[in-house]
């Protein structure tokens, strides 16, 4: 019976089983060429062709060569020979622990009369007392794998699961937690969508609604947009389109029923507070009470200079946002009452209409530790961080001990985190989708890495260890292609925190 093959990538897949037993076949079927290291492709590069045993020592030696090269750049190779001997082995292990790469075996029990027939009908079979013993050896082989120090042992692998980085630590921590954290359906877990590009086929208006819809109608409980005038240098280029961000929210809250919608996040200096508060009480009285408010200290200096904003040092720029906070529900409150912080001043704060949400929603974006998530814990109902399953667990520690120094129940104060992802439903599909976005001069295994790529049971996994960490919501960017039916697709992975994913709901 075959068994899943979850493998990390980057890594070093060694396989072993006697010859005919489906190595090649397997390695052939599941990674690129350039992936598969081959003796018997080295002996015909080195003999007279791939049968050439006099050839064997120095293919090994180039393979050996490849292997090193490639595990030092940090690339998914699979050696495929027979692996039957120890030492080689425990070179390969040596070799991948060198590089700081996991070392994964893979191994092929197949009937010994299959291996015959098989290895009969080759154009140049090995000889039979050759093939016997490796069948002899492999018996022992299959015994002693487990305690030889891999990462991994797969005996009778199906189709691979390459596992980038990230998503090994989801199935680690997911693990750790023990059976019941990774079977069961973790249904407090919220989807949020961002959208983070507007490089659309098609019309602006037409394409966004349909994808806001798709949004709504597969479980995103909000859809949120960037502000920013011009594209950021992480997503794409400063001349790709960007729409502005409130009267894009505007229109989404114009053709949808529930999305809840905001900006991750506004940049606190891109408005006087005043209008800012006239803005988000505007739309959240339009789309009867669904919108939340997204604030941070800003960033991108070069879009500040660009559209003649003054480039203020982060203490301003945090002395603004800690202003503003306390600021905003003033203006959003009855009557008519001053303002005066640190930064901003208001002199007569009255805004009507108020919104309908009382209290209006506030979100603090950024992982700042000393004061962004300081102010997150003393103003806000949820803060946004991004990074890995340990940056993860490190600011949500912070933010609860910045929530317990302002007398303030760290319940009170959701962590949520922006997840830039790329998602397919089947590892082939995603394969494709990385060699169609990779830059030229990365790897496959490092772009994966860089934009979280998975499949849905993957994503699943590393959402399900962030609920475990605390995360209340994700926010999921979409990179590449995030239209329609790749938002549809994600379907798949809100639907499995419903325990919807095989019930047809």
């Amino acid at each position: 019976m075959n068994v899943e093959a979850v493998i990390p990538s980057p890594s070093l897949v060694v396989l072993a089983g006697a010859s005919a037993s489906g190595k090649s076949t397997w390695a052939e079927a599941n990674f690129r060429p350039g992936q598969v290291l081959s003796s018997d492709y080295f002996r015909a590069l080195c003999g007279s062709g791939p049968d050439d045993q006099t050839a064997g020592t120095e293919a090994f030696a180039l393979l050996d060569s490849l292997v090193t090269l490639r595990l030092a750049k940090g690339l998914t190779t699979v050696v495929d020979t027979t692996g039957l001997d120890e030492n080689r082995r425990a070179a390969y292990r040596q070799a991948a622990t060198d590089a700081g790469l996991p070392c994964v075996a893979v191994g092929f029990d197949t009937d010994a009369a299959i291996c015959r027939d098989r290895n009969a009908a080759r154009p140049h079979p090995v000889p039979k007392t050759v093939l016997d013993k490796q069948l002899r050896e492999w018996r022992k082989v299959k015994l002693s794998l487990p305690d030889e120090g891999f990462h991994a042992v797969i005996i009778d692998p199906g189709p691979p699961r390459l596992v980038t980085p990230a998503m090994t630590g989801a199935v680690d921590v997911a693990s750790a937690a023990g059976p019941a954290a990774t079977e069961r359906p973790a249904v407090g877990l919220a989807f949020d969508l961002v959208v983070s590009s507007f490089t659309f086929d098609g019309d602006y208006g037409p394409t966004l609604a349909a994808m806001a819809q798709r949004a709504e109608q597969v479980g995103f409980r909000a859809l949120w947009v960037m502000d920013h005038f011009r594209q950021v240098p992480q997503v794409g280029r400063a001349w790709d389109p960007m729409l502005e961000s409130y009267t894009t929210l505007a229109y989404v809250a114009a053709v949808t029923e529930r999305l809840r919608l905001g900006t991750l996040v506004t940049g606190i200096e891109h408005r006087n507070v005043g209008l800012l508060a006239k803005i988000i009480a505007t739309l959240d009285v339009l789309s009867n009470g669904r919108a939340e408010c997204g604030l941070g200290a800003g960033w991108f200096d070069a879009e500040q200079a660009a559209f003649g904003y003054p480039v203020n040092d982060v203490t301003t720029r945090l002395d603004t946002l800690e202003d503003a906070l306390q600021a905003l529900p003033v203006l959003w409150g009855p009557g008519s009452k001053s303002f005066t912080g640190k930064v901003l001043s208001v002199p007569e704060a009255l805004a009507y209409p108020r919104p309908l949400q009382d209290p209006m929603p506030i979100l603090v974006g950024g992982g700042g530790e000393r004061r962004t998530l300081a102010l997150a814990a003393s103003y806000a109902n949820a803060a946004n961080v991004i990074g890995d399953l340990d940056t993860v667990r490190h600011k949500i520690d912070v933010l609860h001990q910045h929530c317990r120094a302002a007398d303030r129940d760290p319940g009170e104060v959701m962590m949520t985190t922006l997840n830039p992802i790329v998602h397919a439903t089947s590892g082939r599909e995603l394969d494709g989708l990385i060699e169609t976005m990779r830059p030229r001069n990365r790897s496959s295994e490092s772009f994966a890495a860089a934009v979280n790529a998975g499949t849905t049971s993957e994503h699943v996994d590393r959402f399900r260890a962030l609920e475990e960490l605390g995360v209340g919501r994700v926010c999921v960017a979409l990179t590449g292609d995030s239209g329609p039916d790749r938002i549809a697709a994600f379907g798949e992975v809100i639907a499995a925190f419903r325990g919807e994913l095989n019930s047809g709901g």
